[in-house]
């Protein structure tokens, strides 16, 4: 590695402060500091020194999203590859077919690298586009505003595809990726103060802009002609018995939905690393469950026999292995930056999320799905929270001075 230090060290005059690509310096600057570790050290007698500084942060939480990522690829070729053997379907068209019969690899479900190559057609394409076009838009706002690039982009540009179908058009997704970088974190001055989750809000500008593309039945299986809901789609308009998953299959993941939400096991790994490594708060994570769960238990216990809503009759431990929950619990809520900093607030807001996650699921028919709108509203009331929470414990403290 040192003979690439010392090419990037020549590299420095030509980006620093007078030199030939001055403008340029944002780019050499990201490049620079995602192999090496920065070589400033901070002057002056009062500062903190922790070995786990933003880079190796967002490091570990885009180390943690690996285990979904390959989730993603694997039950994407799999939902894919297991209905074109239903309906006799030899080979797909276009260019993933042509990959596909290039590598040999066919298209029989129980093969784990026909499913793996498959899935990775439509996963990769959108992630490319996700880091090509937000990374354009980061670098372009890092120039104009004379700053490094933000590395909180990597986390984004990785949280994002893995909250979308299979089939979104990729300039949709370029649409969103913009969304996410301009208007949902550069606006407000880029990472570290944005009030809301850029990956949410560009899904969330998604779903209400481009709504055919985001929900419906034909969009969660990448083949023509595909029709069938999601586990969540299925139990709202025909209760329980319409599941055709079992409890193992929705933990594990082979399931149809959100490319990289499916699996409570990856989201459990990913959730060890972080709590492991303190990235990720697992009060935010405690409390979303267990409000989750308390709350959707005293809903179904109180449902009756056959209630109009057929979400009322899902059982609470249901709740945890179908849609986002377990995805939005691990790694969208426990954001740094939008969620609660105080530590009683991260109690109170993670009860917040789990309670409007079921209520928004089970009570509000038009969204199957709650999770994405329960976090972005927790985003929006955790500076409130966590300034009553300062404040009571300013007058708690000055009551007990004055005692």
């Amino acid at each position: 590695m040192k003979p690439l230090r010392r090419f990037l060290d020549r590299l420095h005059p030509l980006f620093d402060k007078g030199g030939k690509f001055e403008k340029w310096f944002p780019l050499y600057e990201a490049a620079d500091t995602f192999l090496y570790t920065p070589g400033e050290v901070t002057h002056g007698r009062t500062h903190v020194r922790d070995g786990m500084d933003l880079k190796r942060m967002l490091g570990t939480v885009a180390f943690a999203l690996v285990p979904c990522m390959l989730m993603a690829m694997y039950n994407t070729g799999y939902q894919a590859n297991a209905y074109m053997m239903q309906q006799g379907i030899e080979s797909t068209a276009g260019w993933r077919g042509s990959v596909i019969d290039a590598l040999g690899v066919g298209y029989h479900p129980d093969n784990i690298i026909a499913d793996f190559v498959h899935g990775a057609l439509y996963f990769l394409p959108v992630l490319i586009v996700c880091f090509a076009v937000g990374g354009f838009w980061e670098m372009l706002f890092a120039t104009v505003r004379k700053h490094e690039i933000n590395e909180g982009f990597l986390v984004t540009g990785i949280l994002f595809p893995l909250t979308l179908p299979p089939t979104i058009p990729l300039w949709q997704v370029a649409v969103g990726i913009t969304f996410a970088v301009i208007f949902a974190k550069e606006v407000f001055g880029g990472t570290g103060k944005n009030f809301l989750n850029p990956a949410l809000a560009a899904r969330a500008f998604l779903y209400f802009a481009y709504a055919t593309d985001m929900t419906g039945s034909t969009i969660w299986t990448a083949v023509d002609g595909f029709s069938g809901a999601t586990p969540l789609g299925l139990v709202q308009t025909d209760g329980m018995q319409a599941l055709n998953v079992s409890w193992s299959s929705a933990f594990l993941g082979t399931m149809q939905g959100s490319m990289g939400e499916t699996s409570v096991l990856c989201c459990l790994v990913g959730a060890a690393i972080l709590v492991a490594t303190g990235v990720g708060s697992w009060r935010i994570m405690l409390s979303v469950l267990v409000s989750s769960l308390v709350f959707s238990t005293l809903l179904w216990a109180f449902a009756g026999e056959d209630p109009a809503n057929k979400m009322l009759t899902m059982p609470p431990h249901w709740h945890l292995v179908v849609g986002g929950l377990a995805f939005g619990l691990v790694f969208m809520a426990t954001d740094p930056v939008s969620a609660s900093m105080t530590e009683t607030g991260k109690y109170i807001y993670g009860a917040l999320i789990g309670f409007m996650t079921i209520l928004i699921r089970v009570l509000n028919p038009a969204f199957p799905e709650g999770i994405m709108l329960a976090i972005l509203f927790g985003n929006v009331f955790a500076p409130l929270i966590d300034f009553c929470v300062v404040q009571l414990t300013i007058k708690r403290r000055a009551l007990r001075h004055a005692a």
